[in-house]
């Protein structure tokens, strides 16, 4: 298998709810069986981008939102052994017992640095016992659990040639990821029909919910149909439906990538939507997607994982756009063009945390795209002369990551802070 098909299906991965709710009930329910007897209580620290993702985003399995929440249904129900997806097959009892350990102000949250890099430690503390879990880098990445203050677990980390880029994807120029998509094995792609599986019967999900709003909304603009002859509204309803029933958290999982549900959803869902509409091959589906998926992860590698830029519509829309080009038979240069426009419109929007406000950011992400392809494939362009646009897409696409962290540390604050007051 070619090292990016590798790349593309290590990082894809099924995701219920919002990734970060379900990074917290992990570690938490990590820690909890580790411990006897009922939980007594939750210390939880997190890095502002952890802190601020879950802050208000809804929570499968309950009518409530963010951090407190999460961490009291991993201290509850959360299965530890489902990854990502922990918080499948949360009882109404269940999810009443986690609320009484937020009301009874035993689940304490705290914020340890202001940073990109996902850092999550959870300490729980039982009758007579104790255990504390730490997650580092990636949503599920494990990297230490003590128990009653004895170390039993480090994972070993792996040593960094730092005359190397930090990130295989940085090795890759444009031509080459565009390369790879067009030529690679039709075989060692057919994993990627997995994310459309996923995602559209989320999509369905959030179109057949009455706690959808947008959902309902963009079904309507669209003729009342799921899917019509208009590609964009059915392209920005297959994107915007499926998010919205990520954040306000309904049952069924989205297929993340570079650890997002809504970074897979926008990397996928509109070009899925293209080639309903338009029927291309499912070989051409197939194709652009990986290089959407390949963009995405080039930009959100040196924006951090979890930044004040919204790496959703920013990094996985830019994929979006360049798979479009794909689909339309476009070239590099086309999607260069492209890349350059996403770059100089939407780079700068602001992540405020997991929430409604992401099916709005998506809206945008797909009428940007739209935008920047259509006048791409033209010859339509912002030039490379101007704003942070590079000499070359690569170093285009890592001004792009690079606006958000280091750039936006200071916004981060500001984001948090204004989080904070509303308490």
């Amino acid at each position: 298998m070619h090292i990016l098909s590798q790349l593309i299906k290590e990082d894809m991965r099924p995701a219920l709810g919002v990734t970060e709710p379900g990074a917290i009930a992990l570690a938490v329910a990590t820690a909890r069986c580790l411990i006897k007897g009922d939980v007594e209580k939750v210390f939880l620290k997190l890095n502002s981008g952890m802190y601020k993702n879950a802050f208000t985003c809804g929570i499968p399995g309950s009518n409530e939102v963010g951090n407190y929440h999460a961490a009291a249904l991993g201290a509850v129900a959360a299965d530890p052994k489902k990854g990502l997806e922990c918080l499948e097959g949360i009882e109404e009892t269940e999810a009443k017992k986690a609320k009484q350990l937020v009301e009874q102000g035993k689940i304490v949250v705290d914020m340890s640095e202001i940073s990109s890099r996902i850092f999550i430690e959870a300490k729980v503390i039982g009758e007579d016992s104790q255990a504390t879990v730490t997650i580092r880098d990636t949503h599920t990445n494990i990297v230490k659990i003590t128990e009653n203050g004895k170390v039993i677990y480090v994972k070993k980390q792996p040593v960094v040639n730092q005359e190397e880029d930090s990130h295989l994807i940085h090795r890759y120029t444009l031509e080459q990821l565009y390369d790879y998509a067009n030529t690679v094995s039709l075989d060692e792609i057919q994993f990627i029909k997995e994310a459309y599986d996923l995602n559209w019967e989320l999509l369905l999900e959030g179109i057949n919910s009455n706690k959808t709003t947008f959902a309902r909304y963009l079904l309507e603009a669209n003729g009342g149909e799921i899917i019509s002859d208009d590609e964009q509204k059915t392209a920005s309803l297959f994107c915007n439906a499926a998010i919205e029933a990520r954040v306000i958290g309904l049952s069924k999982p989205a297929m993340s990538i570079t650890g997002s549900g809504a970074h897979g959803i926008i990397a996928t869902m509109p070009l899925y939507a293209s080639y309903r509409v338009n029927k291309y091959s499912e070989e051409a589906l197939l194709r652009a997607t990986a290089l959407s998926y390949l963009i995405c992860m080039y930009i959100k590698e040196y924006s951090g994982k979890l930044s004040a830029f919204c790496g959703c519509a920013i990094a996985a829309g830019t994929g979006m756009a360049c798979g479009f080009v794909n689909l339309r038979g476009g070239d590099k240069e086309n999607m260069a063009m492209t890349i350059n426009n996403m770059a100089s419109s939407i780079t700068g929007m602001i992540c405020d945390g997991g929430n409604q406000g992401c099916t709005m950011k998506g809206v945008v992400a797909v009428d940007a795209a739209y935008s920047s392809v259509n006048m791409a494939m033209n010859g339509v362009y912002i030039y490379n002369a101007h704003g942070i646009n590079g000499a070359t897409p690569e170093e285009t696409m890592k001004n792009m990551g690079m606006i958000a962290s280091p750039g936006m540390v200071a916004t981060e604050k500001t984001i948090v802070e204004i989080l904070e007051d509303k308490k």
